[in-house]
């Protein structure tokens, strides 16, 4: 038997994260590379789609967590723990994750792919030096001139929910109902 009808035995037949059933494919969990059933998933091509792509990570995609996050498969688990810890900002899936218990293996296998990820990441700070997360809320210092839009960004505007670029110079964030990019030199991070 081939590793991906293994995995489809233990599976269903349906993805191991949203039970999806179309055109399913063997996902080896990094930094794992092997196509082993205990170290890989089987998931639909939106799922893998969603996990390759280095993009930040739709919360409105992952409420299927609720239900696959308490799964026994180490694999899953892995899956679930880091997707919900690029979630947190979004309640449901911190409260999610603070529920979830891995064993200590399971979790060293987790934080490795995670650390891996963000390590290729730059690291994106505000003007006074304090590192930005996407979800963080920041608050403009400066009056700001929108380029394309008939508006100006006022000084002591909230910015909720940033969502950081490749560029480390500059974040993503909605203001007067528009999505722009903002230089961070221009923010200040709000701690709650």
């Amino acid at each position: 038997m081939s590793c991906f009808d293994d995995l489809s035995a233990r599976s269903g037949a349906s993805c191991e994260l949203c039970s999806g059933r179309q055109e399913l494919a063997v996902f080896p969990v990094p930094p794992k590379t092997e196509e082993a059933v205990e170290a890989a998933a089987l998931l639909c091509p939106s799922c893998i789609a969603r996990l390759s792509s280095g993009d930040p990570l739709n919360p409105n995609d992952w409420h299927c967590l609720q239900e696959s996050a308490w799964s026994d498969l180490a694999p899953i688990q892995v899956l679930a723990w880091r997707i919900l810890t690029q979630l947190e900002a979004e309640s449901w899936a911190s409260d999610l994750k603070e529920q979830l218990f891995l064993e200590a293996d399971v979790l060293a296998w987790a934080e490795a792919g995670l650390s891996d990820a963000a390590s290729d990441e730059p690291a994106v700070f505000d003007s006074n030096g304090v590192r930005l997360e996407a979800g963080d809320t920041v608050t403009i210092i400066k009056d700001l001139d929108v380029k394309g839009a008939s508006f100006v960004a006022k000084r002591g505007t909230t910015v909720k929910n940033i969502r950081i670029t490749s560029d480390p110079t500059h974040v993503e964030g909605r203001v007067n109902g528009t999505s722009i990019m903002l230089k961070t030199c221009f923010l200040k991070k709000i701690t709650l």
